[in-house]
């Protein structure tokens, strides 16, 4: 009889539906391959739920048609859940991630006030924010003014003086501006008084009231004996600008009449007799809007060549260099010295005398060495004189001799050096033999 072997029948318990079932070797296989295959999909569901992975029907894996990012970039720029949970989606349905306000296109609208809010308070819906500037302190009133009038030394522009005092919250002590403004003007020159003058002039009203101008004024009689260890001469000093004010309306006419009989201060009785005094001389036709003076480029080319002349008479006259030296710099135009050099010389050429040939020289080699006038300077005004010679010696027939001998002695004091001395022009003609000479070609000479 022949044997058959049948294959082997075994019950086994299916993993997939979980019922009893008879399978053979081989099914068995088959069984475990596809419980595999589904527990290592359901382990990556979340980092490939988007790229359509899926089971068929044998079992196998279906790959869908999406490509996966390759780059490490676009991995990091993923927003989806690297710890194995979740569906896979966007934090936050895309709108989470750092630098993110929000899903893009989204508009926000003004957010309704909810009455019923516990923290809702009525009065506050009709409030108006407005910017506070809270006042000035002493101490910060002068780190913040005094640089401002200190550019307007500079600029001399009022205007802007105006608009930055305008943006500050002055408070209490608007009415020191004037007197900040004053002792700031004290220890400067000439040219800045008159520029404070006029700064005065134009903030009253404006900015600062007659009460205010007032006030400041009175601080700065009681500030005398201190201002006068700084500026020996700010009791004359305050007495003029007392009576500029007067004179510009900024105070009252009764104001100097006013301090009649109260005054104990020696230095503030001075100021008020120095302000009386000025405006009596001007009631004689004293223009006490000018008594400052206006130096450097703000005054006129004609009016500085006047003053120059002016003051080389007066040197003349009294022989002393110190104080002309002082002049020379009070009119504050070291652009314009060569001016000065050159009138100095020509008056020696229009002038007869041996003493005013001496004493102009003097004056050039003292400003010189003090480098008063600098060395371009000096320069630019013997060369005008040069230039200039011709058209002199019309009227002065002798000019071609005296400015040779001018400039040789200017360069034996060391006033000049040797290469301005041979630009100097001469004058030489041809003398005859009829005039007793032989024929000899000689400088022209008197």
């Amino acid at each position: 009889l022949a044997t058959h072997k049948t294959p082997t029948k075994v019950r086994i318990l299916d993993g997939i539906n979980g019922n009893w079932v008879a399978s053979s070797s081989n099914s068995i296989h088959e069984a475990r391959l596809k419980a595999k295959a589904k527990r290592r999909l359901r382990k990556n569901s979340s980092r490939d739920s988007g790229r359509g992975d899926s089971l068929s029907d044998n079992g196998d894996v279906v790959r869908g048609t999406s490509v996966a990012p390759t780059s490490p970039k676009s991995k990091l720029l993923d927003r989806k859940s690297r710890l194995g949970k979740g569906r896979g989606l966007p934090k936050k349905g895309g709108a989470g991630g750092k630098g993110v306000w929000g899903r893009s296109g989204e508009v926000y609208e003004p957010e309704a006030v909810d009455e019923r809010d516990p923290n809702y308070d009525e009065d506050q819906e009709n409030c108006v924010y407005e910017t506070v500037v809270p006042p000035l302190d002493e101490r910060d009133f002068e780190k913040t003014v005094t640089p401002i009038v200190q550019e307007y030394f500079e600029h001399g522009d009022t205007n802007e003086v105006a608009e930055l005092l305008a943006e500050l919250n002055l408070g209490p002590m608007r009415s020191v501006v004037p007197s900040l403004a004053v002792a700031l003007a004290l220890e400067a020159k000439a040219s800045h008084r008159e520029l404070t003058s006029r700064l005065l002039a134009d903030l009253c009203g404006p900015v600062l009231s007659h009460g205010d101008m007032e006030k400041s004024f009175d601080k700065l009689l009681r500030e005398l004996p201190d201002l006068v260890l700084d500026t020996p001469g700010a009791a004359q000093l305050v007495g003029q600008f007392i009576a500029r004010a007067v004179s510009d309306q900024i105070l009252s006419k009764t104001y100097i009449e006013g301090y009649k009989g109260k005054v104990d201060c020696e230095y503030a009785r001075a100021a008020l007799d120095r302000a009386a005094v000025l405006l009596k001389m001007s009631m004689g036709g004293l223009r006490i809007d000018s008594q400052w003076g206006t130096g450097g480029g703000q005054q006129p080319v004609i009016q500085l060549i006047k003053e120059m002349n002016l003051l080389l008479k007066e040197y003349i006259l009294s022989g002393d260099s110190k104080e002309a030296e002082r002049c020379l710099r009070d009119l504050e135009v070291p652009h314009f010295h060569h001016e000065f050099a050159y009138e100095a010389i020509v008056m020696v050429l229009e002038s007869n005398g041996e003493k005013t040939f001496k004493m102009v020289l003097q004056l050039l080699k003292s400003l010189s060495v003090s480098s008063v006038i600098t060395v371009d300077q000096m320069r630019r005004g013997y060369q005008r004189v040069y230039m200039d010679i011709a058209e002199i010696n019309i009227d002065v027939p002798r000019a071609y001799f005296i400015l040779e001998q001018f400039v040789d002695k200017s360069f034996s004091m060391g006033i000049i050096d040797v290469k301005l001395r041979d630009l100097c022009p001469c004058r030489g003609r041809k003398r005859y033999v009829s005039e007793g000479d032989g024929g000899v070609v000689k400088l022209e000479s008197y």
